[in-house]
């Protein structure tokens, strides 16, 4: 038997991979994460199958069902929201199953930030303006971030940030970033991505607190800071200009540009 960790998306049981809707189907037990995993997303599972919500549950009880499942040979869909690589704690469940050598294997989905990119409708890497992404977080009740990974040293890069798990945190990500960003930066509000309540708010960085408040967000949102969320004057990028050849489109015609002839098969190049 395996156990799959699969990535659900951020809500919309429209937007699991097909690899990840088709092992629900197949899966006699299913444990999905309940508080942010819809039920629709694991009504798919076969008809008599053990479908739990695990949002109640710790570690052990998690692994304890799926040890006696391993017991019965029979396969587990364990789903998890967006992509289970960032923030989807399934690095303690993969070591203590290691430990019972119980194998596993890990089925990617569509993660958060990018669902609200689609919803924010744009790219987030701007040419000459943004190319870097930080996806990062801030540390309340939940474990303590690493001492060189704070918001200090994230907003010096002047990167796109995308902070998760952090509503309830925003006076101090305003305070730490106005100074690294200025108050007037573009800062976007992801609210519930994926879900009916799906809502994108657009603000400045000196307002952050004051939007969240205002709104009463607590939880499942994700706040975008960055000078190329609004940008609408960028330079185009190289990978259509048809003044740039590439070994995918090497002739330029018209007089435009250089011209990349390709070499013959087989032919040697000279020396």
């Amino acid at each position: 038997m395996t156990v799959y960790f699969i990535g659900a998306g951020p809500g919309d049981p429209e937007l699991i991979t097909v690899k990840g809707k088709r092992l629900i189907e197949s899966c006699n037990v299913c444990l999905y994460a309940g508080s942010l995993v819809p039920k629709a997303v694991v009504a798919c599972a076969p008809s008599g199958a053990h479908v739990a919500d695990t949002a109640r549950m710790h570690l052990e009880e998690i692994v304890a069902t799926i040890a006696a499942a391993h017991g019965r040979g029979e396969d587990i869909a364990r789903v998890h929201s967006g992509d289970p690589s960032i923030f989807g704690a399934i690095g303690e469940q993969m070591r203590r199953l290691d430990e019972l050598r119980i194998p596993c294997e890990i089925v990617p989905g569509v993660p958060a930030f990018a669902a609200a990119a689609a919803a924010m409708g744009q790219e987030l890497t701007v040419p000459e303006e943004t190319q870097t992404v930080i996806l990062t977080r801030t540390s309340m009740k939940s474990t303590a971030m690493p001492e060189h990974e704070n918001l200090d040293s994230l907003g010096a890069t002047g990167a796109l940030l995308v902070i998760h798990l952090s509503v309830r945190n925003s006076r101090e990500i305003q305070r730490r970033l106005v100074p690294q960003y200025g108050p007037d930066c573009p800062t976007v509000l992801a609210y519930r991505i994926g879900w009916p309540e799906q809502a994108i708010i657009r603000t400045v960085l000196g307002r952050l607190h004051d939007e969240i408040r205002k709104r009463k967000f607590t939880r499942t949102a994700l706040i975008f800071v960055g000078r190329s969320l609004n940008r609408r004057d960028f330079k185009a990028s190289a990978l259509y200009d048809p003044a740039h050849p590439h070994v995918l489109r090497p002739f330029v015609g018209g007089g435009k540009g250089p011209i990349a002839r390709p070499r013959k098969s087989g032919a040697r190049k000279n020396r």
